[in-house]
């Protein structure tokens, strides 16, 4: 069966529902997706191994296709997976691509199915040709979620290559770092009782009015100590997110929750970040008398950074002819980096048009994206 076009795989890509979520009555499995796209793949020669992700119940998967052989190579990552939609604010199916106003629109167009059609059709020049090293695409699992696929790669130290691209929507712009991002939950348990009597019981409240202002205090001291200029925001960012505690006004508050994220500069490390908090809670919850827990809602993902001179930064600011910028959103770079590659974020399609009904990719920066990808495989695997 000849390979559909670029138009028709996307198409195909985006009618495969592949959801991830915290919310499971959202979460799906990739698994449909991984398989569809080693299908392409192997008809273009690759050797396709789709990966179980640990926990995925056999619904969660990564794909690693490779072609060629070699020490070296590069890598064409993305992510399979989209983040959950509401049908109703949709001007069409989400899951039926549709061409309007120079745009392809579809659940997933630019984040980031739309990124793997482009890669296909840029290796499909050079399916004939003999490589020098390597071209691997690579397709992960849980990226809108838990970044699952990811971390399990790092974990088993796969795939080896020497540079990686990761198609995310950046217009063509390529990207060397983002901020890192944790979000953590401070839990206290007091003791309730009759408001008119405080002695009766332990306001946990009052604890987190402590924890509250603690946490603004290490922001503060966080930003004296880490700034990064190559950043719009230059300091790291604590927000405060969530509050929920007690029952009644006239009860003590027995219990109180609050949640908040942290996005630090690269050089900082989210667990010594983590300690440095649990420190501070120890000493309140002494203090007051409160059981004070801080726990992580997800597993957070690294600051990243590819130094300016790489010479994957500097192929890519040639071939796209932007200067290497970054972002505030955070992607699967880090844990790419951890296997050793040069890494770089760069894609067509916009972030703006990310997580929003009516996501398209417009049809302007297909071919040019499909150029620039034909030019890194040409430099790195020729």
């Amino acid at each position: 069966m000849p390979l559909p076009n670029l138009f028709d795989q996307l198409q195909e890509l985006v009618a495969t529902p592949s959801v991830s979520s915290y919310t499971p009555s959202w979460d799906m499995g990739n698994r449909a997706v991984v398989e569809l796209l080693a299908t392409w793949l192997r008809d273009l020669g690759f050797n396709c191994e789709i990966l179980d992700v640990p926990g995925g119940n056999g619904k969660k998967c990564n794909l690693i296709a490779t072609l060629g052989s070699g020490p070296g190579g590069l890598v064409l990552s993305g992510h399979t997976d989209t983040v959950p939609y509401d049908d109703g604010k949709w001007q069409s199916d989400p899951f039926k691509l549709q061409e309007r106003d120079n745009r392809w629109y579809g659940l997933g167009s630019t984040d980031m199915k739309g990124f793997f059609p482009v890669a296909i059709e840029a290796a499909r020049a050079f399916s004939e040709t003999p490589l020098q090293q390597p071209l691997i695409i690579l397709a992960t699992a849980d990226e809108e979620s838990s970044m699952s696929g990811a971390r399990a790669l790092a974990q088993m130290g796969r795939p080896k290559a020497r540079y990686a691209v990761i198609g995310e929507p950046t217009g063509l712009q390529p990207i060397r770092m983002h901020k890192g991002i944790m979000m953590e939950s401070v839990q206290i348990e007091g003791l309730s009782g009759h408001s008119s009597d405080p002695s009766l019981g332990n306001n946990a409240l009052e604890s987190m009015h402590q924890v509250i202002s603690e946490l603004i205090t290490y922001r503060q001291q966080l930003q004296q100590r880490y700034q990064h200029p190559g950043f719009a925001i230059p300091v790291p960012t604590l927000n405060l997110g969530c509050i929920h505690g007690g029952d009644n006004p006239n009860r003590i508050c027995g219990h109180c929750e609050l949640q908040f994220d942290l996005r630090a500069v690269p050089g900082m490390d989210n667990d010594a970040l983590r300690g440095e908090i649990d420190l501070r809670l120890s000493e309140i919850a002494e203090r007051s008398g409160s059981r004070i827990q801080r726990q992580t809602l997800f597993g957070g993902v690294p600051a990243y950074e590819e130094p300016a001179n790489s010479e994957l930064v500097k192929a890519v600011e040639s071939h796209t002819g932007h200067h290497a910028a970054s972002v505030a959103f955070a992607t699967e770079a880090p844990y790419l980096q951890q296997l050793g590659m040069e890494t770089i974020v760069m894609g067509p399609g916009s972030i703006d048009q990310a997580h929003q009904p009516n996501e398209f990719i417009p049809t302007e920066q297909i071919k040019p994206a499909v150029e620039t990808l034909k030019a890194l495989i040409r430099q790195f695997c020729l």
